[in-house]
């Protein structure tokens, strides 16, 4: 065998490509040796939807959901309440779509690059898009352990940001003044920038009202959620700022250190422990006594040691000044929006200074990523870079 290769061939390269078709077997194979089997087919076509060529698939679930959920957990029914009424997936239920839309979502992407607590974060640092994931997962552990709907649960916890702008809830504060009634990330996310996905009812509902401050979600599922932001942001945020070094472990308020300590799985496991028992005990999403104290002054101290220190502060107020004068620039030139979609879904009422140009400046900006919104201020409004948010090393 010729050992000739073609220029930037390696034995690894060349390994790639040789799986490019897979293997042969009973069916097509990923692995040469693959011996995996999750039982006999005949068993598997005899059994669901077997007529519809979709065994176990979606019909076959929502037909054992009472089996499987409490009793007012949410149901999947085909294909979903829906603004725009789709057929039923063969495979997904309607929350499962719902959660796979969000995943593969520009505004759920963008989450990568917008500030959870510190704009430019270090490595190890969360950002929006990692926050939603630790939500997501907390979420789905309380909706397991209480018999929830987990499809709708994980859809609402993951597209539950997707609202936010860059730099923060210090955005909200830069928006408020451009719209009637102000800018909530909460229902933002809802009803605006996850729109084009034509979610169920149910999905939109929960992410539209997440916030304590918001109306009560209208499922379970939802409630569920709203206490898994809570719980994951308090612990990942005092975690980030301890790494930092901004705040040190022993200064936990000792409510939270006598309930569980100082290390974030331990504390995550408490406040987890105190919804699900709550819940299974009374019927109702809530939280036990004791950790909804120790979570509240868990809270509390977040606020007094990382969201309001001076630096955080100084932080907010130079997100608002670049987020501000960047609506006010793309709203009098509303043909410099470069999100052709926005711009094309607004057509010939994008007149400057128009409120619907104003409001297709405050969708442009709120979509924007930190660096991304940052950066235009340097080359479209000419900001002085030493006067743009700073990291916590800068």
């Amino acid at each position: 065998m010729s050992d000739a290769r073609e220029p930037g061939e390696t034995e690894r390269s060349i390994r790639w490509a040789s799986t490019m078709a897979g293997y042969s077997g009973p069916v097509r194979l990923a692995h040469a040796d693959s011996r995996a089997r999750i039982g006999p087919a005949p068993e598997a076509v005899s059994m669901g939807d077997a007529a519809a060529g979709v065994p176990f698939g979606r019909a076959w679930r929502q037909e054992h959901e009472d089996a499987l959920l409490a009793p007012g957990a949410t149901r999947s029914a085909g294909g979903g309440d829906r603004a725009r009424p789709e057929e039923p997936d063969a495979w997904r239920t309607c929350f499962e779509r719902d959660r796979d839309r969000i995943l593969h979502a520009t505004s759920f992407r963008r989450l990568a690059g917008k500030t959870q607590v510190f704009v430019f974060p270090q490595d190890h640092q969360r950002t929006r898009l990692t926050h939603a994931l630790e939500v997501a997962q907390v979420a789905t552990a309380i909706a397991r352990a209480c018999r929830l709907n987990v499809a709708l649960t994980e859809a609402i916890a993951l597209g539950h940001d997707c609202g936010h702008g860059p730099g923060g809830h210090a955005s909200e504060d830069a928006l408020d003044p451009f719209l009637p009634g102000g800018f909530d990330h909460a229902p933002w996310g809802a009803f605006v920038s996850l729109a084009p996905l034509n979610l169920c009812t149910q999905t939109i509902d929960g992410i539209a009202n997440h916030s304590w401050s918001r109306p009560a979600p209208s499922t379970p599922e939802g409630e569920a959620v709203s206490w898994a932001d809570r719980v994951a942001y308090v612990c990942h945020d005092w975690e980030d700022a301890v790494l930092t070094g901004i705040v040190a472990p022993h200064q936990l308020p000792v409510a939270v250190r006598a309930l569980c300590g100082e290390r974030r799985s331990a504390q995550l496991g408490a406040f987890i422990s105190g919804v699900v028992s709550a819940t299974l005990r009374t019927g109702q999403v809530g939280m036990e006594e004791d950790a909804a104290e120790a979570l509240a002054a868990f809270r509390a101290c977040n606020y007094e040691r990382i969201y309001l220190r001076d630096a955080s502060v100084r932080q907010c107020e130079a997100v608002v000044s670049v987020l501000r004068a960047l609506v006010e620039h793309f709203s009098d030139r509303p043909h410099l929006i470069t999100d052709g979609d926005l711009a094309s879904a607004h057509g010939t009422d994008l007149v400057a200074g128009s409120e619907v140009a104003v409001r297709a400046a405050v969708t442009y900006v709120a979509g924007m990523t930190d660096r991304f919104a940052f950066r235009q201020a340097v080359a479209v409004l000419g900001w002085d870079p030493e006067k743009l948010p700073a990291g916590v090393d800068s």
